[in-house]
């Protein structure tokens, strides 16, 4: 695309996606000066639903709607896996071929798009299927074959990965129960009752209940959730902003999709809890893009509790006003980094920004900003329902309540588990009914993870025994591999994630991740490359990099060399 250009002219379909989308459609709240470069990520994805890509005359209008400088557009549309600037008609195919779904035999057919890890490891392998035009078309399959390519529209969703008994459930407990379009369904299953408590009670005593439960991100972080929402409401700066990370992107996650597709409802009153806890008049549901069913279902919750008067302006007779939106991402893993996700909502690329200051103090638009993942928000409605001290006694000391995992991989029964109660990780693969081989290893945590070997496997699932392992539950990945799996070409598809998932903001990582896949590569090759230039690409990136995507993307290959996946590696 030549942007010297850009005055070439958008066609009519073009224009009247991008009205449809910048017109009359500022969300109410937003700083005037910013609201129209937080419009440019819909914008774009507009142009390309309606057409399969973003044009040069279909940019240059965006940009003279938004005010918004060519090359700084440029720059945006580029930036996501999920948006073309080259033309690319008729239907996308995008094939995962990430970790999960390479042990399931994937392979990418000519014309489709290699793909990271689409969340439905369950299933794999897995395939994202999008169709542009006037009502475009998208359909996220798992388990596919060559007749699902043939006609995916009349295949219909593998199952609900969910094989616990039901009275182990508790965040799960309606997950394949209530039927996720209907309100009346999930109110008659206990929903809604957290939100009514939170109002009757306050955002103050709310705040007091999250931390005396405990409660620590299910992200990845494990930051106190209640001592960051305290810390938001703290801020004398208004107005305060909540947003929802449901950008899930870890390459073997999936537990935020199974919660978004089967208990919306769920999800949107955990959000709505804690944006009336911080002082929050709109909280914004950041999706990844990958996930057409959640966003379906998340904006029909949406619209049917805002029809009973639960959202909007006086959230049931409270007073208090709340609106809530999904935002569409448009596929980059370091949007999963709460400041880039930040950033793509303001309409920027999805680059992390420099800490201090913290997104409590300087968030969306500067102003004072809470950011959490969509399972620690599942967990608020029942800290305030059953109390704090009955939701953290089902874990164990210092790792309070239920933990969800996605297990994966060579396991009989691929899915989504809730455990507590400092439950091993012997005793969660006996659940997903075993290899039927030996274990060779097993990845926790993700590409950001660490492997560990077979003589861990009774180790606690809790935040203490797996950091005293050199672990880490990370995200909930795990990741089986038996003796039959070779792990280097699955170190060498690390590899290459992080460095195509790198923003290239920083040097440590931008050039360190590019290293790490030649000394990988180089060694898959028989190649033998010093083990000194493996200690001191690990060291730089985790010691420089700017955020946790650099800082991690050694984690899996010196854990794999440190329980002997490479051989006999010193």
């Amino acid at each position: 695309m030549d942007l010297r250009h850009l005055d070439t002219e958008a066609t009519r379909a073009e224009q009247e996606a991008v009205d449809a989308v910048v017109t009359g459609a500022f969300p109410r709240g937003w700083p005037a000066l910013t609201r129209y470069r937080a419009q440019l990520l819909p914008a774009l994805h507009a142009l390309q639903d309606r057409v399969g890509h973003i044009s040069e005359g279909g940019l240059g209008y965006v940009c003279r709607r938004l005010h918004v400088a060519p090359a700084e557009a440029y720059g945006v549309a580029t930036f996501y896996h999920l948006l073309a600037v080259g033309e690319r008609p008729g239907p996308r195919v995008h094939v995962c071929d990430d970790l999960t779904c390479r042990l399931a035999g994937a392979t990418v057919p000519p014309g489709a798009h290699a793909s990271p890890c689409l969340g439905l490891c369950d299933q794999a392998p897995a395939v994202l299927f999008l169709e542009p035009g006037e009502v475009p078309r998208a359909a996220l399959l798992g388990a596919v074959t060559a007749e699902t390519h043939r006609d995916p529209w009349s295949v219909p969703r593998g199952g609900i990965p969910v094989h616990q008994p039901r009275e182990a459930l508790h965040l799960l407990r309606r997950v394949g129960v209530v039927d996720p379009g209907s309100f009346e369904d999930w109110a008659a299953h206990g929903g809604g009752e957290g939100l009514r408590t939170a109002v009757a009670r306050g955002p103050e005593s709310v705040i007091h209940a999250v931390i005396a439960s405990g409660l620590v991100g299910r992200g990845g972080a494990a930051f106190p959730t209640g001592r960051k929402w305290e810390a938001v409401a703290a801020q004398p700066v208004f107005p305060h902003h909540f947003v929802c990370n449901a950008d899930e992107s870890e390459p073997g996650t999936f537990k935020d999709r199974v919660l978004m597709e089967e208990d919306p409802f769920a999800v949107v009153e955990g959000v709505a809890i804690g944006a009336l806890a911080v002082g929050s008049a709109r909280a914004v549901i950041y999706l990844r893009g990958e996930y057409p069913l959640a966003r379906t279902r998340l904006e029909h919750a949406i619209r049917a509790l805002r029809d009973r008067g639960w959202l909007g302006p006086d959230v049931l007779g409270s007073g208090r006003p709340l609106e809530i939106e999904v935002f569409r991402g448009a596929g980059a893993y370091i949007c999963g980094e709460e400041t880039a996700l930040l950033n793509s909502l303001e309409g920027l690329r999805g680059e992390p920004r420099q800490k201090p200051p913290f997104p409590f103090q300087h968030g969306l638009f500067g102003e004072p900003t809470a950011v959490n993942n969509v399972e620690t928000l599942v967990n608020v409605a029942p800290i305030l329902v059953e109390g704090a001290a009955a939701w953290a006694h089902r874990g164990a000391d210092g790792s309070p309540g239920t933990r969800l995992f996605c297990v994966s991989g060579r396991v009989q029964r691929p899915g989504l588990y809730e455990l507590g109660g400092g439950a091993t990780l012997s005793s969660l693969l006996a659940l997903a009914g075993g290899t039927g081989r030996p274990v060779r290893a097993v990845l926790l945590g993700g590409a950001a993870g660490t492997f560990v070997g077979p003589e861990h496997l009774d180790v606690p699932l809790t935040f203490a025994a797996t950091r005293a392992i050199g672990a880490t539950l990370g995200s909930g990945v795990v990741l089986v591999l038996d003796d039959t799996v070779d792990p280097l070409p699955l170190l060498q598809r690390m590899a290459r994630f992080f460095r195509d998932e790198s923003c290239g903001q920083c040097v440590p990582c931008r050039v360190g991740t590019v290293r790490m896949e030649e000394w990988l590569n180089a060694r898959a090759a028989g190649g033998q490359p010093a083990w000194s230039t493996l200690d001191d690409l690990s060291a730089v990136l985790r010691d420089a990099s700017i955020c946790g995507l650099g800082q991690t993307a050694a984690s899996a290959v010196d854990s794999a060399r440190r329980i002997g996946l490479f051989g006999s590696a010193p």
